[in-house]
Formats: structure tokens, sequence, C-alpha cells
């Protein structure tokens, strides 16, 4: 027989007796019971036998240690659950055996109320049994319901008819005994209802995790063995978890409102626990609730777990409001936020562990709302610049992409005091805790002007790939860039990337350029408005030219050893030798360089252009009072090369230039063509004289701006001393570079009109030097055509020169020469009255005007002097009359007509063009060519119809022809022919017949018809 040592007898009578005495009593008992198992206690088997073993411990003043063993034995499956620490005892058994009285009493920071959570073992079982050392207990539903049908109660007898037999389990107890396993004191034995019951044990078990001992402290180990598995311990539960623990006294008036046996607990206890590993799932097993401290049913989605001693409702489920919970919650806050600093110090991204979003219920909302008030002014964050704890109240980050780019936030640090970084995750905690979010355009604004240019281009990178996105480049618009010469400048946009030397960089801060310091020249600066610049750019912005126009005015400073002070000739001087080496730049492509002052031979400052090499070509040719010599330190220092680039002289010297505008009388630019072309204007005058010349005869006679393409031309031709030319002009005609310029194409062009025109350089050569009395245009020695009759012979040095050299000087030797670059030329001395012109050369020169026109040749006026045939029939010259006096003879039968004055024979097919170029009217447009004697008509004989073959086939013949009063020997009216004579009706025949070539052999044909069969044999090999 099992001893009784706790006296269950007496209770049990008790008890019993109390149902007799009232059967209600029993419904309460049994109502009360099925409550506690049916609703809050229904599945917390585990974790209310795991709590009464950290009461038991706690009351025993050391580190409990929890035994889970599910096995089977005889009658089934057997959860057995073994704690060390304080034994059950008589006060205890009575709690067991007494609904709602529990047996801890006292102000011990216990955690459950034993007697009542104990409810929770008839969810798996009807024989729960608790032995320890001194004795134990077991409660039985079998043995109450026999016990309570012997009482032959009528009115309990009809209760348990109205259960179904379902009667209280825990109110009455029988003595037990058990084994304890060795190490416990008390073990906790139930036989398992069914499978169900032993399933839900087998889950409950396996999802036993650290979460069990975090929230009851008092537990040191839990031990898991089930059957056919291998144990399982759980303990150490610190060395993976960062736990937080605070407790403090309660202020009387919280507990007003609390029960009685409540209001004895003054104190409060909450802990937060972290997996000491950053970014680890806190409890990927164990749903996210507030522990009170084991799992009610208040959600609380945070990343960590909170065990807090929050009242509860009886139902163990859901806490009790009230000022009590608002109060623990908010301690519970103020300690959430010491262990979000703690993290912080210890390198964990605290920001992670910041609940976001909605709350998740009441609880949630409460406790979130009390950190939000203390989280501002807590080290949460971490600084980029050194690491150091930062509260958010004190922090800043950048807004949008650039926040969270981790090598910008590291690059602006230093310069920006309190920057934490904001990845696209952090952004929304960091918002919420109060961090301030600074746009990155403020940022930019806000950034120190740091000299060192190494750091920038470092900041440079780190904004790179964000300024693919237009609103970044827009906020980085005023980004500190510095600069070659030591400033820094404020945006991008306008300045200069140039990739160069030292010196280039000392040059270009002396010439005042706003170039990027190569140190800081990163990609990021060209697509934010800097402008990329090579050697020959360099040499093209505005403050170079501005430094060579200053360069004659530059005085030194005093002397400063510490900083010596670059002169603005050197300065420029080293650009050119990096576009000279670089292939950018050779001489004459910039002509304003000419005006760059360089220390001449006497030590005085002189234009560049205005200087020549000591020893070269330029030295020997150009006249000394014109232009001087180069300082020999000078040349020492900069070479050959660097020197012709700028102008200095060696040989021919060129000027080139695009798009040069053709206005004479324009303000002159220095180192425009103007500038370095002597008689600039008088070629553009002859330039548009030409155009517009072209543009009347195309039909656009208003043909606006004219410009010149591409103007290549050698300068300084004044400037040659008179016994050099020679020698000048032999090598601009030898040279490529300035051959060009002599025998190259020159076109200029307007609206509609593109005319080939004299390069400069023949044009000035030619009007110069060329022709003694300045004509321009010469005669080789031998000419033929009778033109050396007619032009002043070339000059005898002009003879060495090659033919397209002769050519562009105005060198001609025959008729073929005469081109319209010296039509007009000709022509002038053809009219001069003065000079003896035979009438061959004349009529050979006018058929060669004739050919010319027809080729487009137009003069800018027409000439006011023509010569012509002289009209009287007995000489047979030529002589000049006003042109008003001349016209243009169409045909040879107006040559019987003196009464039409001096005029220009041309043939047929040309003489409009000739009109038109001399401005002249034609003959047939003056003459009526009236035929006023008789005629009759007559055939045109067999013989003559061979040899003029589409021919007329009828003539009229007169005895006296009239035409206009004037007799003649034949005329053409309406392509009918009129003749007087036989040799002038052969003329008329072959013009009509357009075979004027045979008008003697017709005349014979007609004298005697017998020729005329040899006069076809003779033209079939003709």
């Amino acid at each position: 027989m099992t001893e009784d040592p706790f006296d269950t007898g007496d209770l049990r009578e008790r008890v019993l007796a109390a149902w007799a005495a009232s059967p209600a009593r029993f419904r309460e008992d049994a109502n009360a019971e099925e409550d506690l198992v049916t609703g809050g206690y229904r599945d917390r088997v585990l974790v209310e036998l795991a709590q009464n073993a950290a009461d038991a411990a706690a009351r025993a003043g050391e580190p409990g240690r929890l035994l889970l063993r599910l096995t089977r034995d005889d009658t089934g499956p057997v959860l057995v659950a073994a704690n060390s620490g304080t034994p059950l005892d008589a006060a205890g058994v009575s709690a067991l055996a007494t609904l709602r009285a529990s047996a801890k009493r006292d102000a011990e920071p216990t955690v459950g109320r034993f007697g009542v959570g104990f409810a929770a073992v008839l969810a798996v079982s009807d024989e729960p049994a608790v032995v320890g050392r001194a004795g134990g207990v077991r409660f039985s539903a079998a043995d109450t319901r026999a016990l309570v049908e012997a009482t032959g109660d009528a009115g309990l007898a009809d209760e348990v008819r109205r259960r179904e037999g379902h009667v209280p389990v825990l109110r009455l107890p029988f003595p037990a005994s058990a084994a304890v396993p060795a190490g416990y004191d008390t073990v906790v034995v139930l036989p398992l209802r069914d499978g169900v019951a032993a399933d839900l044990v087998a889950r409950q078990l396996a999802e036993l995790d650290d979460a069990l001992l975090l929230a009851l402290p008092a537990l040191g180990s839990v031990r898991v063995e089930v059957d056919g598995e291998p144990p399982r311990d759980l303990s150490d539960v610190e060395s993976r978890w960062r736990v937080l623990r605070r407790e403090g006294v309660l202020a009387p008036e919280l507990l007003v409102d609390r029960p009685v046996e409540e209001r004895a607990r003054t104190g409060w206890q909450v802990a937060w626990a972290v997996p000491r590993e950053p970014g680890a799932e806190p409890f990927p097993s164990v749903p996210p609730v507030l522990h009170a401290p084991t799992p009610c049913e208040e959600p609380l989605p945070w990343p960590a777990l909170l065990v807090a001693t929050v009242p509860l409702e009886p139902s163990r489920r859901h806490v009790a409001p009230g000022p009590l919970t608002d109060a623990v919650l908010g301690e519970a806050a103020a300690a959430y936020a010491e262990l979000l600093a703690e993290l912080a110090e210890n390198g964990y991204p605290a920001w992670r562990y910041v609940p976001t979003g909605l709350p998740a219920g009441a609880v949630d909302g409460t406790l979130r709302a009390a950190l939000d008030r203390v989280l501002p002014g807590t080290k949460l964050l971490t600084a980029v610049e050194d690491g150091a704890p930062l509260a958010p109240r004190d922090a800043v980050t950048i807004a949008g992409a650039a926040g969270a780019d981790e090598t910008l936030t590291r690059v602006l640090a230093p310069r920006l005091a309190g920057l934490v970084p904001a990845s696209r995750p952090a952004r929304v905690v960091l918002r919420q805790v109060g961090v301030r979010e600074l746009e990155l355009s403020d940022v930019v604004d806000a950034l120190p002007a740091d000299p060192d240019p190494g750091r920038w281009r470092e900041l440079y990178a780190a904004l790179d790939p964000l300024a693919v996105d237009p609103l970044v480049r827009e906020a980085l618009g005023s980004l500190p860039v510095p600069l070659a010469g030591g400033e820094i400048a404020r945006g991008a946009r306008g300045l200069v990337l140039a990739a160069g030397t030292d010196e280039v960089s000392a040059a270009l801060a002396r010439l005042g350029a706003r170039v990027v310091h190569p140190e800081a020249a990163h990609p990021l600066l060209e697509r934010l408005g800097a402008v990329p610049a090579g050697p020959r750019a360099l040499l093209e912005l505005d403050v170079v030219r501005t430094a060579v126009e200053a360069s004659a005015d530059d005085e030194d400073e005093p002397f400063d050893p510490l900083e010596p002070r670059l002169p603005l000739a050197d300065a420029v001087l080293t650009l050119v030798q990096g576009a000279v080496s670089a292939g950018e730049l050779t001489p004459g492509e910039l002509p304003w360089l000419a005006d760059l002052a360089l220390t001449d031979s006497e030590g005085e400052p002189a234009p560049a252009g205005a200087l020549a090499r000591p020893g070269s070509r330029a030295a020997r040719w150009f006249d000394p009072d014109e232009i001087g010599l180069v300082a020999a330190e000078v040349e020492g220092r900069w070479g050959a090369d660097v020197l012709a680039a700028v102008g200095v002289l060696d040989g021919p010297a060129l000027v080139r230039a695009a798009d040069v505008p053709v206005e004479p009388d324009a303000p002159v630019e220095a180192g425009s063509p103007a500038d370095l072309l002597e008689g600039w204007d008088d070629w553009c005058e002859y330039v548009l004289d030409r155009v517009r010349a072209a543009g009347t005869q195309g039909g656009h006679p208003d043909v606006g701006p004219v410009s010149v393409p591409e103007l290549l031309a050698v300068r300084d031709l004044d400037a040659v001393a008179p016994d050099a030319l020679p020698e000048v002009v032999a090598a601009v005609a030898a040279e490529p570079a300035t051959r060009a310029a002599l025998v190259g194409r020159c076109r200029a062009v307007a609206a509609g009109v593109a005319v080939d025109v004299l390069p400069y350089t023949a044009w000035w050569l030619r009007d110069r030097f060329s022709s003694p009395d300045g004509g321009g245009v010469v005669a080789a020695e031998g000419a033929t055509d009778g033109l050396a009759e007619l032009l002043p012979p070339a000059p005898a040095w002009l003879a060495a020169l090659d033919r397209p050299a002769q050519s562009a000087l105005g060198v001609v030797t025959g008729l073929s020469d005469v081109d319209a670059g010296v039509a007009s030329t000709v022509f002038d001395r053809l009219a001069d009255p003065a000079r003896y012109v035979p009438l061959p050369l004349l009529l050979r020169l006018l058929r060669r005007f004739a050919e010319l026109a027809d080729a487009g040749l137009r003069w800018p006026a027409p000439p006011p002097r023509v010569r012509g045939l002289d009209p009287r029939p007995d000489i047979a010259g030529t002589q000049v009359v006003d042109a008003d006096e001349a016209v243009v003879l169409e045909s040879p039968m107006y040559l019987q007509r003196p009464d039409v004055g001096c005029g220009l024979p041309a043939p047929a097919d040309s003489a409009g063009a000739l009109a038109e170029l001399f401005d002249l009217p034609l003959v047939g447009e003056l003459v009526p060519g009236v035929v006023s004697s008789s005629g009759v008509k007559q055939p045109v004989p067999p013989g003559v119809t061979h040899l003029l073959p589409g021919g007329p086939a009828t003539w009229c013949e007169h005895d006296a022809l009239v035409v206009d009063g004037h007799e003649v020997d034949w005329w053409v009216s309406d392509s009918v022919v009129h003749a007087a004579t036989l040799g002038g009706l052969a003329r008329g025949l072959c013009w009509v017949s357009g075979a004027w070539a045979l008008r003697g052999v017709v005349e014979e044909a007609l004298v005697d018809p017998a020729t005329a069969n040899a006069a076809l044999l003779d033209e079939a090999f003709g």
C-alpha cells in the first residue's frame, strides 16, 4: 500500500463532502478545470512543466535542470518530466488540488502559479502524477469518478450524468510513488491518453529550442529524450544569444487594480535576447509573440525575443491592459534601446533590430510608441567616418541612391559630420528614428574646400556610378572642383579637362585657365559639363589668346625664389610644345600665335611673326628692318618646330584659316588673315568681283555674304628683300606645303554660287613682282600667237619655275594659257589704244575670249573700250573705240556693211556669249536687213547640191542686191539666199548650209560645173 505523507485522504474527504453538500460546487470545479484545459492551457503542457521546474530552481537558489523524456511502458506512451530544485511539499500538494489557489503567494521571483498551470497536463493525460523525494500524489479521472459514484449522492450522480462522465481530475489527490531519476528532485509522470496526445507531445518536444531557456532563466539546462532518437541537450544559451535583463520596483499606484495576491509582487523584470551572430534569424521555429514569461498570444513581430513580467488575463494568453502593462512595456522599450546601443557598440547593424511597419496588436503598438520616444537619443547607429556610436538626432544620411552607396558614404564621411550609410532597407528605419536626411545637392553645397586634389578624385570616382541618373547630375551642379592653379571652382561646367605634365599644369595656371587639376581629373567631370581638351584644344582656349595679346606688356614681378613667376610667353610656348609633339599643330594653323611676344636678338620683345631664326633662309630673305632675329637662348630652349608653330620664320611661312569671310575694309582682328596678309582688302575686292559676276550670270545677282572655306596663303611677302625674291618664289613653288598656296585651288562661295579664284599668294605675286608694270600677266620667252608683242616679257628668274608655277604667276606662252585668270589683263592690254595690235592677233584673241565666254567667263563690269575691226574698207586693221560704238558680228555678211561701225567678229554659236562678256549688242539686233531690190528665183546647180547636202535647193538672183539701201554681193534673209555675184552666191549657200569652209570650192563649181565631181572627190579625202 502506497504511503500517504501528504494526508491526501483528508483532502479527498473534504472535497467530496463539499461536492455532496453542494453539487453546484462540483459543477463549478469541473467547469473551471475544463476552461483551463480547453482554453488557456490547451497546448502548454511542456511550457507549464518547464515553468514549474524553473520556479522550483528559483526557490532553491540554484540553476535548474529539466529532463523531458518521451518513452513507452506496458500501458502505453509516457511523458516523464524531472526537475531539480525545491521538491513537492504539502503546500504544493494542496495547491495542485485547489484550483486558482497557488502556493506561490510570497514575493519570490517565480514565474507561474503552481496548481493552475499544472492543469495543462490534462490536455494529454488522465492519470498525472507528481512525486518528490518526500512522497508524491497522483490524480485519476477514473478514480475520481468512482469515488463520486460511491457517495450515492443523487445530485452528484445527476451532474456526472449530465457531463457524460467527465469529472474534475485535479481536485482529488491520491498518494503515489515513483522513482525520481538520479540528480533530480521531482518527477512528473504523465501516461499519455492516446496516440494523438503522444504526437502532440512529440511535436512540442521537437520544437523546444533556446527560446525556452531565454524565457525561463532559472533553468540552466533542458535534456530531451525520445525513444528511438539521440538525446538533445539545451544549455549555455547565453553563449549563442546576447541577452539584456533589467528589473526594478513598481510604483504602488500601478498595482491598485490588480488581484490581491498579485499586489504582493512589486518587482518588474524584462529581458531581451538577440542572436549573437549578426543577421541570424532570432527564432525560426517560435511564433513571434510576447513571453510573459512563457509564450502568450500577443503578437510581437520584432527581431528579438521579449520576456516581461506584464500582467496576464486568467487565460494566460493575453496581456491585461492597464497602467501596469504600460509601465512594464515602457521599461521594456528603454531596455531595448540599451540593447540596440550595445549592439551598435559591438559592431552589429543595430538598425536591423528596429521594428518597422504597422503594429501587429495593442502590445506591439504600445511598445513601439515607447521605443520611438527613446530611440532618437540612443546611440544605435555607427558613424561612417570613425565607427563611433551615434544617436539618430546627431546623424545625417544622403537621400536616394547616393545614401546607399557604401563607397560614396565612406569618401564623404570626413567631409560630413555624423554621416551614416542609408541602404534601401535601412532608409525606412533611419527616417523613423529621426535621422536627418540631406538631399545630395545640399551635401554638395556644404562640401568644404579641400585643397587635396587626390581626395576630390576619390569622391568623383565614388559619385560616377550614380551620375547615370540625370537627377543626380543635376544635384552635382555645384560640385567643388580643384583647379590647376590651386583654386576651387564650384561646378564642373565649362572647366577644362587636360591631361598633361606638371609643366602644362603650371602653364595653364599662369594663363589663368580654369583647368581641372590633373590629379583630380575624372570622367565624371566630363559628364557634368567639363570639356576634355587635348594639346591643341588647350591652345584654343580664350585665355591663351588673351595671353598672346597681353604678352607684349608682360613684365616680370619682383623675383620670389619660393614662387617664381612663369612668363606668359613661356606658358604659351609650353602648350604649343605639347600640341606640336602630339602632331596636332603645324605652322600657320593658328595665325594669331604670331602675335606672341618673344625676346629678339637685341633683348627686346617682338611679335613671333616678326622674327626669324638666326642662320635660317628667312634671315637671308627678309628685310632686317621688317623681320628681326629671335634670341639665341629662346631658340635653344624651344627648338625650331615650336618656334615655327608660333610664326617665327625659317622659310616661307603659311597662314591657314577656315571659313574666312571675304569682307574688304572690315575691322582687323589680331592674328586674322587681314592682319597677316598685306593687300588683303584688295584681294577681297577681286574675289567679290568674281563671285558677283558669276552670281549675275547664274541668276543670283544678290549673292550675300562671301567666304573662302579653306584659305592657305604665304605671309610676309611684302617684307622680302627685292634681291631675294627669286629664291623666295622658288622655295614657295618647291615646298609641298607652300606650293599649294601658290598653285592649289582656292574657292569662294556664296548663296548659290561657287567660284574658283586666284589664291592670295598667286594674286599678290602676280600683281607686284611678276610684271614689271604691275599688270599681273607676262609673256614667256618665245611666246606664240603674237602674245610676246602684246604682253610684257616675264622676268628671267621666272623661267626657272615649272609650268604650273609660271601659270599661277601669270606667265603665258600661247593662246591656250589665256584662261579666266589672265583674260581680263590680256583684254586690258588689247584695248590699250597706244598698243599696235595686228588683225590676226585680234582675231585669235577674240576667238579665245569667245571660247572662255562660252565656258562661263564673266567680268564684274563691262569694259569701257574695246578693240575691233577698222570699218574703213580700205584699211585691214584694228582700232580701239568706246564700247557703245562697237558691235559683235555674228555673220560674215555684215562685213559688207561699213555703216555698222567697229565690229568684233565671232562664231555664230559663240557670238551671244561674247556679246554678253563685253556687254555689246549683236549687229543683227541693230540692222533691219531688209532686201529692197527685186530678184529671180533660181535652182541651185546639181553639182553644188551634191557639195552642200541639206542646203537650199533654190536661191534668188539679183542684178544689183540692195539691203537697207546698201549694195552688197549676198545676203541671207529668212533662210533665203540672195546674191548678185557667183562669189556672193557661194558664200550665201555655204553660210546657210553651215559649210563656210567650202565657199571657194562651191564658187569654182558655180563657175565651171565640170569641177564639181573633182571637188567631190577631194572632199572624200577631207
